[in-house]
């Protein structure tokens, strides 16, 4: 079953999406991943700022971004103050300072929110593989490249794969949460 492994390798990836989506929510300590998702019109293309300026971690609480063409300091701190990462980015001419305060309650709470609805809508993204891969297996049966206990047998195995993964879902999804409510 080769068709099972390709689907098996999408649902790989829509996990590795969430991985880098969950990087992106910040936990309450500096991390340079939160700007993984932030990009900055670099001669009218959206770059992403690690690619344009050095960041770096000074201390657990702060990001410095030095950008290397100093005449982006302002589209990168418009781009931050875009951002869904309710930061004030603090602009002193030669680079900028992003200074991470300590999560209020409220935000842990739309932080975790915000992280069940990136777990919610990676289980939506592996059902919809194993749809696509249904069809798939079932057009088979009707062209008559499968037999009908080759299609029972390739269902059970995708529905195995799909459990499989939506428990990996819910484990990283389990384990962003305790983060967010352990800081």
């Amino acid at each position: 079953m080769s068709e099972l492994k390709e689907f098996q390798d999408k649902m790989q990836k829509s996990i590795s999406v969430l991985e880098n989506q969950f990087n992106s929510v910040r936990a309450g300590r500096a991390n340079v991943a939160v700007l993984d998702q932030v990009s900055v019109s670099y001669y009218g293309t959206p770059t992403p700022i690690q690619q344009v300026a050095n960041v770096a971690s000074p201390d657990p609480r702060s990001l410095t971004i030095t950008p290397w063409d100093a005449s982006l300091l302002k589209d990168i701190e418009k781009a931050i103050l875009a951002s869904d990462l309710g930061i004030n980015p603090t602009n002193d001419g030669k680079m900028i300072r992003l200074n991470f305060p300590q999560l209020t309650e409220e935000r842990r709470k739309e932080l975790a929110k915000q992280v069940k609805k990136y777990g919610e809508d990676c289980k939506v993204a592996i059902r919809n593989i194993r749809r696509d891969a249904m069809e798939l297996f079932k057009k088979q049966e009707k062209a008559a490249e499968m037999t009908e206990d080759d299609l029972k047998n390739a269902e059970k195995d995708l529905q195995k794969l799909t459990d499989k993964y939506i428990g990996e879902v819910d484990a990283v999804t389990a384990k962003k949460e305790k983060e967010l409510t352990e800081l």
